[in-house]
């Protein structure tokens, strides 16, 4: 923070213009950035808008504001949020690292075998230095399963072998069928509900 002070820059803001985009390859805006890392790592962190606004010493209206994406963060608030949620600074300017993808049954890249009637479509590859756990998922219609945030960076996949779900981020949640595909960050909030009798799915969690 003295470095930002030293170079005169200690109220500017993240989208000013003399600055680098947080993003620039992808064109997501940086005020889209940081409201969805703000009500992700509050979320993660069990707190409410009001609390984590006296934690860091800002305004309710103006945490608000920030999290709906309408708000001008400057650097002074986005390091007393950082602090206030445990995080370093930069945690708050990264880009979302895993929308969701849906492969529906039949699409995607299938590779027949030679003879035998059989072949295999790749879902995912998985990341560098990460580890993988598979679960079988067994599910009713009913009261869905509501995921807290998991540990940062943590991706699940899921496919559904038998009846009906709606799987993903609880604001972003994707109805599939059996043999449909769907990849989502665990790292927000999320839900698995069965749609149908005897829904069952293989779920994996990758992680780093």
């Amino acid at each position: 923070m003295d470095g930002v002070r030293q170079e005169g820059r200690s109220s500017r803001s993240v989208n000013d213009p003399e600055r680098e985009p947080a993003d620039a390859s992808s064109g997501i805006n940086p005020k889209q950035i940081v409201a969805a890392s703000l009500k992700r790592e509050r979320t993660r962190a069990g707190l409410s808008i009001g609390e984590l606004a006296r934690r860091a010493g800002i305004g309710k209206s103006t945490l608000s504001q920030l999290e709906s994406g309408d708000g001008n963060p400057s650097v002074e608030t986005l390091w007393a949020l950082s602090t206030a949620l445990g995080l370093q600074f930069s945690a708050l300017l990264d880009a979302p690292v895993h929308p969701v993808e849906v492969i529906r049954f039949g699409d995607g890249p299938v590779i027949p075998a030679a003879a035998a009637d059989y072949s295999a479509t790749l879902l995912s590859t998985a990341r560098p230095g990460t580890r993988r756990d598979m679960y079988l998922i067994r599910a009713e219609p009913g009261e869905p399963r509501v995921s807290a945030p998991h540990s940062r960076g943590v991706v699940e996949h899921v496919v559904i072998s038998a009846g009906r779900a709606r799987v993903g981020p609880t604001d972003a949640a994707v109805e599939l069928g059996a043999g449909d595909y769907v990849s989502y960050a665990g790292d927000i909030e999320h839900v698995f509900a069965a749609l149908v009798p005897g829904t069952v799915a293989v779920m994996i969690s990758e992680s780093t």
